[in-house]
């Protein structure tokens, strides 16, 4: 092994470092991204981060029906669901950008 192997050892963690940091500052970011769903042709609205917390529920008053208790809880878990899952692909995405497309298991 000669003295290039160093260099290119280098170059690697240097790459690895900027990375990390570019990673930090990613999950940063997303924890101020967010999406929106509705469900319920817009009864229910959800807004949540890119770090899957809800930072808005919004509930139209037409849909709370105390004789139909079911028809809300599934409304909100719909529209719960497709958040979370709208969330995860804006992630998806926004890693895809920092790592060229490359998974890497364990992140995110």
């Amino acid at each position: 092994m000669g003295f290039g192997g160093m260099g290119n050892m280098q170059k690697m963690m240097k790459q690895a470092q900027k990375m990390q940091a570019n990673m930090a500052k990613l999950q940063e970011e997303l924890g101020e991204k967010t999406v929106e769903v509705s469900a319920g042709g817009g009864a229910i609205k959800v807004v949540i981060t890119g770090k899957q917390e809800v930072k808005e529920m919004v509930i139209d008053p037409e849909v709370v029906d105390p004789d139909d208790v079911e028809m809300l809880q599934d409304l909100l878990i719909a529209a719960f669901n497709e958040a979370v899952r709208k969330s995860q692909d804006m992630v998806s995405q926004e890693m895809s950008k920092l790592t060229g497309g490359m998974k890497i298991p364990g992140l995110f």
